[in-house]
């Protein structure tokens, strides 16, 4: 498989994974349909930011260290859900109570900034998604080829789409913005995703630990 071959087989294939709906999906259309799209923006920056990260770390050898270590996957596994439940239980607790207040509830990070530092440590927290590139991005990496210059490459492409699937998101939410900052609309929404959230730290750790 050449080069070409294998940029083209893994933007396709990672293509498929990031419209899967998710966490991450989740994460922000909560954010566009609540706060706003500049907001809802930075939160997918921070997720694919997260991508980024975890493609230079396992092309540097670092991932296939949490892949190896039972330890280091055990201590992310906890602290990633321990951060989704406080923030599930911070999104619920807030529900239908704006922006402003949502600040004050989510944690210290107010505005922009903070949703991009939330999506950035949604993402780094979930050592599935560590495990998930340790397995996946060395299958599209070909003979002969600069590891670690082709898998941040593919990081990049990876991420690169979902920025690009994150701003369709919020622009598929423009139109309703109006209805969806209805106070009962915000309510169900911020339930909704704080349930997610929860559900995905509640996974984390009663789940199969490399599944």
């Amino acid at each position: 498989m050449t080069g070409i071959e294998a940029l083209a087989a893994f933007t396709v294939t990672a293509g498929l994974i990031t419209l899967t709906p998710g966490l991450d999906t989740a994460l922000v259309l909560r954010t566009a349909a609540v706060e706003g799209g500049r907001r809802a923006l930075c939160a997918g920056l921070g997720v694919a930011a997260g991508c980024l990260a975890w493609g230079l770390a396992v092309a540097l050898g670092l991932g296939a260290v949490l892949a190896a270590s039972e330890l280091a996957y055990t201590v992310l596994r906890w602290t990633g859900a321990a951060y989704l439940v406080w923030l599930g239980i911070r999104l619920i607790r807030g529900a239908g109570a704006g922006p402003d207040v949502q600040d004050a509830v989510t944690g210290p990070h107010t505005g922009a900034p903070g949703w991009f530092l939330r999506g950035l440590t949604t993402n780094l927290l979930n050592p599935k998604v560590g495990v998930f590139y340790v397995t996946f991005l060395p299958q599209f990496v070909p003979a002969g080829a600069d590891v670690v210059v082709f898998s941040a490459l593919l990081a990049t492409v990876h991420a690169v789409e979902g920025i690009a699937w994150f701003t369709l998101l919020v622009a598929a939410t423009r139109p309703l913005t109006a209805a969806l900052r209805r106070p009962r609309v915000t309510r169900v929404l911020d339930t909704v995703t704080g349930g997610v959230l929860l559900a995905f730290g509640l996974r984390l750790v009663t789940g199969s630990p490399r599944a």
